[in-house]
């Protein structure tokens, strides 16, 4: 937990943002896995842990905008409880940590909030994204469940992701303790990575590497010597000389900031020739894209600029062909790379995506674009100092995708299918690296992860 002036701090200041009402932060209960008392992993809401810090089920907060005041909702555990859980703080006590004085049981919710909707006063409450949350704003605030939506607040929504957006010292500090357990999470999978291994000895190895560092993923892992496929959670197959294996992976730590780190290693340690001519094309991309990162851009431009350099490298192999800004512009790029450069990180691998991808990487200066591969972009808006962001771009020959492309004649003037048939076979590259934008550029977070060829097949000599 943060030092309780943190999030004193962070309360006030959205106070300082919002016009009036009251906003409530409805934290997670736990999940069974298929009983009531086997329950899966908790994980707490990250706008309630932003805001209240307290990492624990059923519990809600709400800042009262207008009145200068914050109220934790929680009960007292009982003595059923301590018998299986042992000696637990007190809730006033719980909620001292975290700079807030006023506490009530949960069962004092509605109550309270039906009291301040009858002196005509909004309550202000975000995006639910589980079903129990829904039945709770039912209950709590008598709306339909089918029309929930209808009642969030863009006013809250716009609020939190500014605040949000900016990383402090504290913040800083956990993203790069999550970075340094990706760190040996990645070089132990490139270790790993032989002819005759099975993808799930390495997922479940790396993932253990997680739970043993800090704690859980940060996300599903993505292993996969069918790269191809961007998000790829099967791992049920067996390495074999002359493929490559993407591995998409990240940590969370204890106070749960995550991790996304990619890295992309040849079986057996040795990269083809092949292999190799696609590997440095993506890896100009990503390091170049980092060092153009500094506030003030557009990470649309730096997205671009990735595409330019894809289409670039294609066009000297003879897979693609043609103007190589025309191209790009027109979206012929997008049948190797059809998702975007990156997306903000933080509390959430993809920060803050629950409260609406637009609202966090697109503003009213910054329109979603409708083309394929770049209306993926997660993250198109000007970059500002404290942004945490991914740079991830790839190169992938995805078998179906080229087939329906090349039946369609589409962009025959700057895509070479004869020469993309013969990559149908390659599967896929993707190298990602974890970016802090700072007042005037940026910084790699952690400790650097082996991604040249020389480092990577250095490191599979481990």
């Amino acid at each position: 937990m943060f030092p309780k002036e943190v999030y004193t701090d962070r309360r006030n200041r959205l106070r300082d943002e919002m016009g009036s009402g009251l906003a409530l932060f409805i934290g997670n209960n736990e999940a069974p896995m298929n009983y009531p008392a086997n329950g899966y992993h908790f994980r707490q809401d990250s706008s309630y842990l932003y805001f209240f810090g307290l990492d624990h089920d059923n519990l809600a907060g709400v800042i009262d905008i207008d009145n200068d005041m914050d109220i934790i909702f929680g009960n007292d555990v009982s003595l059923d409880d301590i018998i299986w859980m042992g000696p637990q703080p007190t809730m006033k006590e719980r909620a001292e940590k975290v700079g807030v004085e006023h506490t009530l049981p949960m069962d004092k919710l509605a109550e309270f909030l039906n009291k301040e909707i009858g002196k005509g006063r909004k309550v202000h409450f975000l995006p639910p994204y589980r079903g129990e949350h829904f039945l709770q704003l039912k209950q709590l605030l008598g709306l339909n469940t089918d029309r929930v939506k209808d009642y969030i607040s863009v006013e809250l929504i716009k609020a939190v992701v500014k605040l949000r957006s900016i990383k402090d010292k504290y913040e800083i500090e956990e993203i790069e303790k999550a970075v340094d357990i990706a760190w040996e999470m990645h070089t132990t999978a490139m270790k790993m990575a032989k002819p005759g291994v099975v993808e799930r000895e390495i997922a479940g190895t790396i993932e253990g590497i997680s739970l043993a560092k800090g704690g859980p993923v940060s996300f599903p892992i993505i292993l996969s010597i069918h790269g191809e496929t961007l998000h790829n959670h099967y791992h049920g197959n067996t390495l074999a000389e002359g493929r490559m294996m993407v591995t998409d992976a990240g940590a969370e730590t204890p106070m749960h900031y995550a991790s996304d780190i990619t890295r992309t290693t040849p079986v057996g340690g040795k990269f083809s020739r092949r292999q190799k001519e696609i590997y440095e094309i993506v890896l100009k991309a990503n390091m170049e894209c980092i060092e153009a990162c500094k506030p003030g851009i557009k990470f649309r431009d730096v997205h671009l600029q990735a595409a330019n350099i894809l289409a670039s490298g294609l066009r000297d192999l003879g897979i693609m062909k043609g103007d190589v800004a025309e191209a790009v512009r027109q979206g012929a790029h997008a049948l190797f790379m059809p998702h975007g450069l990156g997306h903000m990180m933080g509390l959430d691998v993809h920060d803050m995506e629950g409260l609406g991808e637009d609202y966090v990487g697109y503003d009213e200066e910054t329109k979603r674009s409708d083309q394929f591969g770049t209306a993926f972009l997660r993250l198109s808006r000007e970059l500002q100092s404290g942004f945490v962001l991914t740079v991830e771009p790839g190169c992938y020959f995805i078998p179906a995708l080229i087939d329906l492309w090349k039946k369609e004649g589409r962009f025959t003037e700057f895509i070479n299918y004869d020469k993309a048939e013969e990559y149908k076979d390659f599967g896929g590259i993707r190298i990602e690296d974890d970016v802090l934008i700072t007042d005037t550029g940026y910084r790699v977070l952690g400790k650097p992860i082996p991604k040249t060829v020389a480092e990577i097949e250095e490191t599979c000599k481990g």
